[in-house]
């Protein structure tokens, strides 16, 4: 197993169990608005190694655990950390834009970086299937809109306590760099990467419309 995989795994078990047991360092390294507004940048990155609770640790380790090797067979060792930490930082920079007013928007979670992982793998096997709840059968660019609309839903809908704007910036993290790693799969996959692109053109609209 890839020595920079099992890091990165490492790194989130070991983080998000200190945060587990202890209050102070998890307030002091989560992803909250205004202390990032007040300088503290690091929240950004810190942010994405801890976690809620051991299940959504758990969720987020076993997804990475899938589609990983995907990225790495494909793109190598220096592209998968360039797409993991990259997926982390857009997810939280679109996570600033859309909530840079709510001084009070608090977050954890590796979901943008993880997201971002799965939406570079989708990209680049897009004939793979996927079990959508581990049972029905769906292929994998399928999913990977539904996705992102889904996350579009829950932007807009701000019903629950899911991190929708990190999972987005993560895709669009995984998405961007995977195609300037790889310029060529544009050319290979040119239907998968339009129809990819979609959801991302579809936010922005919303967005610049004040529907979101």
């Amino acid at each position: 197993m890839n020595a920079i995989f099992i890091g990165i795994i490492v790194a989130n078990v070991l983080i998000s169990y200190k945060g587990f047991n202890d209050y102070a360092f998890f307030r002091k390294y989560e992803f909250h608005v205004g202390s990032i507004r007040a300088g503290e940048q690091i929240r950004m990155i810190s942010s994405g190694f801890l976690h809620a609770d051991m299940g959504h640790l758990l969720f987020n380790m076993l997804t990475l655990y899938f589609f990983a090797p995907v990225v790495f067979s494909y793109l190598g060792n220096l592209s998968f950390i360039l797409v993991y930490f990259g997926s982390l930082i857009f997810g939280s920079l679109l996570t600033m834009s859309f909530h840079k007013n709510d001084y009070s928007y608090r977050a954890v979670g590796a979901s943008g970086a993880v997201t971002g992982v799965l939406y570079s793998a989708i990209l680049l096997q897009p004939d793979m299937m996927l079990g959508l709840y581990f049972i029905i059968p769906i292929p994998a660019y399928i999913f990977g809109i539904l996705y992102l609309l889904y996350s579009i839903y829950g932007m807009k809908a701000k019903n629950d306590n899911i991190g929708h704007t990190a999972h987005f910036g993560g895709a669009m993290g995984g998405y961007l760099i995977t195609l300037v790693r790889n310029p060529e799969l544009i050319q290979e996959h040119t239907l998968m990467t339009v129809l990819l692109a979609i959801p991302i053109i579809f936010l922005f609209a919303m967005a610049k419309t004040g529907k979101l």
